[in-house]
């Protein structure tokens, strides 16, 4: 139920991140390394979920990040690791709002009509987030604070878990299978018995 650290050659011990109750949910790592964010919670709590922050470095004691009465989900760290993505039900409807970090400020409308699973491109230039089958794209400045502009129709596709390429030229994505119509049942009885 818990959030742990190892060395991906297995080198060292795990060491735990976490200590919830619930089941916490990952978002992303910064790029630097230092902060990991992710969702946890009880949905049938009046703050549903909310979006969490543990430092990588001394005593990793996790810290609340974002609280609200909506279920706050999904966080990304942008590439200079000074905003964070996320997606929030608070209007009624999953949309994708950017804050700044490590201190929560104005939010920023990011999708409009609905959005999901918010990605930055590498360069930071892009949010990326998925609209139903709609894969959109949003140019961002920070030059000056932060600024978002309209989202933009990159493909219409129905596709499964995506993640952007290091040159933000393309995706890899899952695609799901076609599904083959229903023509034959097999139904098998007393395999209880083949048990013994």
């Amino acid at each position: 139920r818990n959030l742990y650290r190892k060395a991906a050659d297995g080198s060292d011990e795990e060491i735990a991140l976490t200590s919830m109750a619930t089941t916490p949910t990952i978002g992303s790592l910064s790029k630097d390394g230092k902060w990991l964010a992710y969702h946890d919670g009880d949905p049938a709590t009046a703050t549903g979920f909310d979006i969490w922050v543990v430092s990588m470095e001394g005593a990793k004691q996790p810290e609340v990040f974002l609280r609200t009465q909506a279920a706050d989900t999904n966080p990304q760290f942008s590439p200079d690791g000074h905003w964070l993505a996320y997606l929030s039900n608070e209007s009624g409807r999953p949309e994708i709002y950017v804050q700044p970090f490590p201190v929560p400020g104005q939010k920023i409308p990011i999708s409009i009509d609905g959005g999901t699973d918010p990605q930055w491109s590498p360069d930071g230039s892009e949010i990326f987030y998925r609209q139903g089958p709609k894969m959109m794209a949003v140019p961002v400045s920070m030059t000056r604070g932060f600024v978002a502009g309209k989202p933009q129709l990159l493909f219409e596709k129905r596709i499964g878990n995506t993640s952007v390429s290091p040159d933000g030229q393309r995706f890899l994505a899952i695609l799901p299978t076609v599904e083959q119509p229903l023509t034959q049942i097999n139904v098998v009885t007393r395999w209880a018995e083949e048990l013994h």
